[in-house]
């Protein structure tokens, strides 16, 4: 099935939270667990690298956005699950995230546009356009309360 028919049969796709240890680490254990626990669940795709995962991960220093990602795709390879990536920052880094994504075979991205608040209607399509060359990308992170910015209707015609 087509990820375009997936995602219109309608489906169930949670936002992957992060698991750390009691030191504030990566625990890699309870984050399989984690994923394995929404397969059984029947979700029909995960969301990883999203809101629940933790901004922080993209972070250098803290440097486990890739790992994060391997770690939730190593669990749902085998499955037909739904395989979202969180995707934002500037045009660099939202390049080099998409393309981590689409590298370990995710099938498409939510796309934060939090990094571009001053960005015109027409820099936020070309950002968007250049993500999707990479992946798919089916959503945008909108809450206005934790960075993202409505879109008007201008914005959504440019991709009918």
């Amino acid at each position: 099935m087509s990820l375009r028919s997936q995602l219109l049969s309608g489906l169930v796709i949670p936002a992957h939270p992060l698991a750390l240890d009691c030191e504030r680490r990566l625990d890699e254990r309870r984050q399989r667990a984690l994923t394995r626990y929404y397969l059984a669940a029947g979700a029909g795709g995960i969301a990883v690298g999203v809101h629940t995962t933790q901004f922080a991960i993209r972070n250098p220093a803290i440097g486990l956005f890739e790992p994060v990602l391997r770690i939730a795709m190593e669990e749902m390879q085998a499955t037909d699950v739904v395989k979202i990536a969180g995707v934002c920052g500037k045009l660099p880094q939202a390049v080099s995230e998409a393309t981590i994504a689409a590298e370990l075979g995710y099938d498409a991205v939510l796309l934060s546009l939090g990094a571009l608040p001053e960005a015109s209607i027409a820099e936020l399509v070309e950002h968007t356009r250049e993500i999707s060359y990479i992946v798919p990308v089916i959503g945008f992170y909108l809450q206005p309360s934790v960075g993202g910015r409505a879109l008007p209707y201008a914005f959504w015609r440019e991709f009918c």
